[in-house]
């Protein structure tokens, strides 16, 4: 392993991507302190305190990376491009013509790249003037504070202020992931809701130490507690691997004068082939409502903010029923077992005692589902955690299974994304000359 970090500085275009990936992220960073003109900071910190790290002021709050709380420029965080990515692909399946696109290849997957940059503008000015209206009537007393506290000056002038800058937040950290993706290590929207997790990570571990010296917690907990997270971790790194392998035997080949002899390979079926996507997905849509709720002060509407609260059993219940329908519908857009099938047909191949062409596609749909159902059950299971935790233990929403499932996921990501460097380059991976490799959502899976 150490020798496979010190690789890392043997190669100039890795080591520079890396460099320029840990740049951006620190320029992310510094953005979250850079508050959104005529709000006051210290109040709104205050405000997002005492609604607790389990309401859902503190999960958005952790999804925005601690800007919600200082109300920064970039406070609506990178959830509006989420959610345009959600809404294109969903229009993707009633649209031919957006379907067509995507068969293009890359000139196709532009256009469909710059319809969601256009809905990622959208949606942040609804959002943003939603912020805005809400934070005028913080001022007006709601939630506790005085006219003037959160606002200092309220008005159009402050209203359109607060789009503009939030809007442009948003713009930016789309072109900052963006910039990741292709002239980093990749993942670069991933990379960002990772890093503002990360971000919050230490100051949970510092609250519960604090609680364990004043007697909140005694060794026990603190040690169940310890036990739990890393239970989740090891869940969590062991299905991202995990795989179902399809045999495949390819018939003798002749190429020019030469005879090649059938081989035998393995089509390997991801347990979780959407990775932490229905998790992410789900929550996007799920603050978005919640959010509207929340500011819009009118008895009915307050009810559903009720209901949408993460403690609440009807959010959870949603928040299944969704990451369940996302975990399907995600491995239906990226997995399509027709064209496995004719692929397989085309060079040869096929699974021993299936026949060719349509049957073949059928069984792979088959064993997909049955293992995609396995798979939106791990993610269920482990994205329930924080309600685990956060009623039974009393802690800090920054170790709650959505946080995990995202920060160990894109990390064995990146793992592999850098471990693909070395190896083009005829040096050892981070697994070693005769270990398994690290294999992330893309390719990799458990063996038998």
């Amino acid at each position: 392993m150490a020798s496979s970090f010190a690789n890392i500085g043997k190669i100039p275009e890795l080591r520079k991507r890396i460099l320029f990936t840990l740049g951006m992220l620190a320029v992310y960073r510094i953005g979250i302190f850079v508050t959104v003109p005529g709000v006051n900071r210290v109040e709104m910190e205050n405000f997002i305190q005492r609604g607790g790290q389990g309401s859902f002021l503190g999960m958005f709050n952790m999804f925005s990376g601690g800007a919600l709380e200082s109300l920064s420029i970039f406070a609506l965080g990178i959830m509006p491009y989420i959610s345009a990515s959600i809404i294109l692909q969903l229009l993707t399946v009633v649209i031919p013509k957006l379907d067509q696109l995507n068969k293009e290849g890359e000139q196709g997957r532009r256009k469909v790249n710059q319809y969601t940059r256009y809905g990622t503008v959208g949606l942040s000015l609804v959002q943003a003037a939603f912020i805005a209206w809400w934070l005028e009537g913080l001022g007006r007393g709601g939630g506790g504070f005085s006219a003037g506290e959160v606002v200092n000056d309220p008005g159009w002038g402050f209203r359109l202020m607060t789009i503009l800058t939030l809007t442009t937040g948003t713009c930016f950290l789309m072109w900052l992931g963006e910039q990741i993706t292709e002239r980093g290590i990749g993942n670069g929207i991933s990379l960002l809701i990772f890093a503002g997790i990360v971000a919050a990570m230490p100051d949970g571990i510092t609250q519960l130490i604090g609680r364990s010296r004043t007697g909140d917690f005694d060794g026990f907990m603190l040690l169940l507690l310890f036990l739990i997270v890393m239970g989740t971790v090891a869940a969590i790194c062991y299905f991202e691997r995990a795989q179902r392998r399809i045999p495949v035997q390819y018939t003798k080949r002749q190429v020019g004068r030469k005879m090649y002899a059938g081989t035998q390979t393995h089509l390997p079926l991801k347990i979780n082939v959407s990775g932490v996507i229905p998790p992410i997905f789900a929550s996007s849509i799920m603050l978005f409502p919640a959010q509207i709720a929340n500011m819009v002060n009118t008895p009915w509407m307050q009810q559903i903010a009720q209901a949408l609260n993460p403690n609440d059993w009807r959010y959870n219940v949603v928040y299944v029923l969704m990451i369940i329908f996302f975990t399907f519908f995600y491995t239906a857009v990226t997995f399509n077992p027709v064209d496995v099938a004719d692929n397989l047909k085309k060079g040869g191949g096929f699974i021993p005692g299936i026949r060719p062409g349509k049957k073949t596609a059928e069984y792979i749909d088959y064993v997909l589902t049955r293992i995609t159902a396995a798979g939106a059950v791990y993610l269920s299971a482990v994205c329930l955690v924080p309600v685990l935790l956060q009623n039974w233990m009393q802690v800090p929403f920054y170790f709650g299974g959505t946080g995990l499932l995202i920060v160990v996921g894109v990390a064995l990501d990146t793992v592999q994304q850098i471990e693909s460097h070395l190896i083009t380059r005829n040096y050892e991976g981070f697994s070693g000359p005769k270990g398994p490799r690290i294999r992330g959502r893309t390719t990799g899976g458990r063996g038998r």
